[in-house]
Formats: C-alpha cells, structure tokens, sequence
C-alpha cells in the first residue's frame, strides 16, 4: 500500500511540474513613447499627481464633483463591475481546495412476497423488507488543475484589476466632464452678461437715432439698422438663458441627481488657471492612465486564458475518495468500524476526440491576445496625442486670449469715438452700427476663448492620467 502512495506522489509531482511549465510569463508589450512631450521640458514632475480636490480651487466646482462621485450612476455601475469580479477572485481561488461533496441518504424497499428478490430477503434476513442508511462524504480533486488553475486565478485576477482601473477612468472622466460642464457655465453666464449691457448700450443708441431723426441729421433707415443691432443682442438672451439651463441639467443628471439650477458665485474672468503645468515623461502615462492601465491588464487576462486554453490540451490526473457510514439498521447506523466504507481511485484523461475543438480555443485565446495587445498599444499612442494637443491648445489659446482681450478693448474705445464723432456730426451712423456689432462679437468671443483655455487645463489633468486620487 506504501509503495502505490509512493507512485501516485510521483506521477503527481511529474505533472504538476508539467502544468507548471505550460504557461508563458507575461511582459509587457514594446510601446512607441517619445522621450518627453514636444511642449514640455523634461521633468520628473506631473500635474496628475495632484488630487482633484486641490487641482481646482473653485468652492462651487469642488462641491458639484464631491456630489458626483457620491450619487454618479456611471460611478455606482462601475463599482458593481469591481464586486462582480472580486466574485470571479474568490471562485478562481477556491478552485486550489479539493471538492467535497457529503450526502446522507435512507432508503427502504419492499418487494413482493412471491419476487424472487422477496423470497431470497426471507430467507437471508428472515423478513423481505430491506432498510439502508448511508452517511459519506466523497473527495475529488484534480490534480492536474494545478496548471490550469494558476492561470485562471491570474485570469480572474487581472479581470479584477481591470474593472478598478475601469472605475478610475470613469472617475477622471466624470470630473473632467463636471469640470467642463461648469466652466462652459461660466461662459454662458458671461455671454448672458454681455448681451444685456449689449441691449442697454444700444437702448441709448436707439433713442440717440431717434433725436437725430427728429432733428433731420438722419433717416428713418438709420434708426431701423440701430434697432436690428438691438434685436440682434436681444434674441441672444433667451438662446443663452435656455443654453445655462441645458447645461445645469446636464451636470445635475452627471451627478446623479434630478435636474435643477445650480447657484454660484464665481465668474470666468476669476478661474483659476495654472500656469506652466508639468506634464512629466510620457512613459508616465503607462502607470498614470487608468484607461491604459487597464488595457495592460486585459493583455494578462488574455496571456492567462492562453495557457489555460494549452493546459486543457494535456492529460489530466484525476483522483477521487468516498467514505462513510452504512447500515441496514439505523441503530447500527453509526457502528464504527462495522459500519465503516471507503473506496479510492486515480484516472488519467487524454482528450483525444476533443482534440481539434481544444486547439480552436487554444488558437482564438491565443487571437484574443494579439487583439489585447493592439488595444493597448493604440491607447498608448491615443494618451500621447490627447497630451500634446492639451499642450499646444493651452499656449495657443493663451495667445489668443491676449489678442481677444486687446481687441475688445480697442472695439470699446471704437464705439466711444464713434459716438462722439457722430454726435458731432463727423462719422456716419453705420460707423456707430459697426463699432457696436463687433464689439458684441469680440466679447462673446473672448468669453468662449476663456472657456476653451480652461477646459485645456482639464483635458491636460485628465489626459495624463489625474483625477482618480
């Protein structure tokens, strides 16, 4: 008895080896990365290492992402997916522990007193009616699994880690679109600002044509071009006040919540925007992104699957055990050792008909992972460009905005002079007309830069990978 336990030990220990050596290590896939992003200087520093709540500095924007990140469905979907893999974990670990299966059964049976099963009863017993109760517990474990479930465990693992690098990316871009959403608010609210002062600096104006008109200095024409400049700025009020409300329901649905308006204090000309932002190296992205975190972790995943998918291809060592309690009385039910049973036994599987549908599977794993792997890559490449062209739009529109903030200025010293050069009789109305219609082009375009410009702030946080701290 010795010398078989002996065996079995050693066939065993041989294919566990075996199953050991049938997996391939993972590494990480060669990326294109450039040394350092074409914007930026070099540095060890990255803005994505600030938490959020210390990245913005606005009380109102810091209170509508807080409440986002508590009542976000999105977030709340997210999380579920983290759960239903921890699941998968503790499943792909369990798999270590042999199964057991306990039963405990009672039959009774009374055949016919002319049956020969009733007469051998009666004779054998004294009585043709048969009782048995049985207790037992039966142990099977494949030993084998070894292999494959090493792989699965790593599988499930990555899987797992795959979903909380997915609620991160679902986190940074939540607070990136709150971010954006708010910002755009501010810009609304200004624009909102502008038309009114528009429509009040033009009442003036119109009631200025109206005099010249009495007066015979102008036509009824030029008070009809001063009034359509009026309706121009006016017609911009509803558009914008039904744009800020659009905006607010937007932002409360992000975060959860029925829409509603949201009150705040600041405007966009107080935004806070940083300056000289460092952005890092680029190969920060592959530990920073969560996205392309993730996107690695579905290559493990595909990397473990593969082996698992090789391993059900070699022969599996199968052992099993049951022991128990039987008795054809329940008073002897529990006579030990009379009532004592056991049985054991070992078998070897080699799928052979299987054969080719194991290889297809083992073939589309190993597809599978060629895909994990152009995913990642391309997302590698993806977080690069997302980077640089937050960089180029944030110098670019700081620019802009310099030149914006200059012709706005020059636009209301215009329609001072035009006024004063029509009055004195000097200037022609349309010059007024054209002076004013600019002039409300260029702030509403100076607010939309200003828009842009921070909305370049967040897309640089989220792009390098911030937000999920």
């Amino acid at each position: 008895m010795q010398k078989k336990f002996q065996i079995i030990i050693i066939l065993v220990s041989i294919i566990y080896i075996n199953a050991c050596s049938v997996g391939k290590q993972y590494q990480r896939p060669t990326v294109q990365l450039p040394n350092k992003f074409d914007s930026t200087a070099a540095t060890d520093s990255s803005v994505a290492s600030i938490k959020w709540n210390n990245f913005f500095k606005d009380t109102t924007l810091i209170n509508l992402i807080d409440s986002a990140l508590q009542h976000s469905y999105d977030l709340q979907l997210a999380i579920k997916r983290i759960e239903e893999a921890q699941a998968y974990v503790k499943q792909a670990r369990a798999n270590y522990i042999p199964a057991v299966d306990v039963s405990a059964t009672a039959t009774t049976s009374n055949p016919s007193n002319n049956s020969l099963n009733g007469k051998s009863l009666e004779s054998f017993i004294g009585k043709n009616h048969l009782e048995d109760y049985t207790l037992s517990a039966a142990v099977s474990w494949d030993v084998y699994s070894w292999g494959k479930i090493h792989y699965q465990n790593e599988a499930a693992l990555a899987f797992y880690l795959q979903t909380y690098e997915g609620a991160r990316t679902v986190q940074t871009t939540l607070i990136a679109d709150i971010a954006t959403g708010y910002y755009n608010l501010l810009m609304l609210d200004k624009q909102l600002h502008i038309a009114q002062q528009n429509v009040a600096l033009t009442d003036t104006l119109v009631n200025m044509m109206r005099l010249e008109k009495t007066a015979g200095q102008v036509t009824e024409l030029a008070v009809e071009q001063i009034e359509v400049q009026q309706q121009t700025a006016m017609i911009l009020i509803p558009q914008l006040q039904q744009q800020i409300t659009i905006q607010e329901n937007a932002i409360k649905i992000l975060s959860g919540e029925l829409p509603a308006s949201i009150a705040r204090n600041a405007n966009i000309d107080s935004a806070y925007i940083w300056n000289n932002l460092s952005a890092g190296f680029p190969a920060e992205l592959l530990s920073r992104r969560p996205d392309v975190r993730a996107n690695e972790q579905a290559i493990i995943a595909a990397n473990a699957n593969v082996s698992v998918a090789k391993a059900s291809m070699y022969p599996s060592l199968n052992i099993t055990a049951t022991g128990g309690v039987d008795a054809f009385k329940a008073s002897k039910w529990f006579s030990v050792p009379a009532s004592f049973f056991y049985t054991g036994a070992a078998s070897v599987l080699q799928p052979v008909l299987e054969h080719r549908n194991l290889k297809t599977q083992y073939e589309v794993a190993q597809v599978r992972q060629d895909e994990a792997v152009i995913t990642f890559r391309q997302s590698v490449l993806t977080a690069v460009e997302e980077v640089e062209n937050a960089l180029v739009s944030l110098d670019k529109l700081k620019t802009q905005q310099q030149i914006s903030t200059a012709q706005v200025d020059t636009l209301h010293k215009a329609i001072y002079n035009a006024t004063l050069l029509f009055r004195s009789g000097l200037a022609d109305y349309l010059e007024v007309i054209t002076a004013q219609s600019n002039s409300l082009n260029a702030e509403l375009q100076l607010a939309d830069i200003q828009r842009h410009r921070l909305a370049a702030v967040v897309d640089l946080y989220r792009s390098l990978g911030g937000g999920w701290k």
